[in-house]
């Protein structure tokens, strides 16, 4: 798009010339406003299917990751707390650190036990 730097652009061109069997995006919509994000998303998800190759794309921004991912690392500490797909990380999260990090509004945490066949959560009577 014309909003593009104009570095940017001949970089990109050069790119997808190339062939390349992996491309890496690290957070490149992270500097664009809400209107120009969305477009992009489309066009990066429309550009990905064509192009039928591996692209590994880092981002902070869950609605990006849950949109354009056929699978998600979610990483902490530079470790892989899970991956799987988007279903998977937003409907089985592995851990309590995916499950904080994964779904707006946040998933809410309570400590429990089963006790006698019932379930008590810590703090209630």
């Amino acid at each position: 798009p014309g909003q593009l730097s104009g570095g940017q652009r001949p970089a990109d061109g050069d790119a997808l010339v190339r062939k390349p069997q992996v491309f890496l995006f690290d957070e490149p919509l992270s500097n664009l406003d809400a209107k120009l994000r969305l477009e992009m998303r489309t066009e990066l998800k429309r550009l990905h299917e064509m192009l039928e190759t591996t692209v590994v794309y880092v981002t902070h921004d869950q609605i990006e990751a849950m949109t354009l991912a056929t699978r998600i690392a979610v990483m902490r500490d530079g470790r892989i707390e899970q991956l799987g797909t988007p279903e998977e990380i937003y409907n089985q999260p592995a851990t309590l650190y995916v499950a904080g990090f994964v779904g707006a509004p946040a998933m809410n945490m309570l400590e429990a036990t089963v006790e006698g066949g019932k379930l008590a959560i810590t703090g209630t009577d």
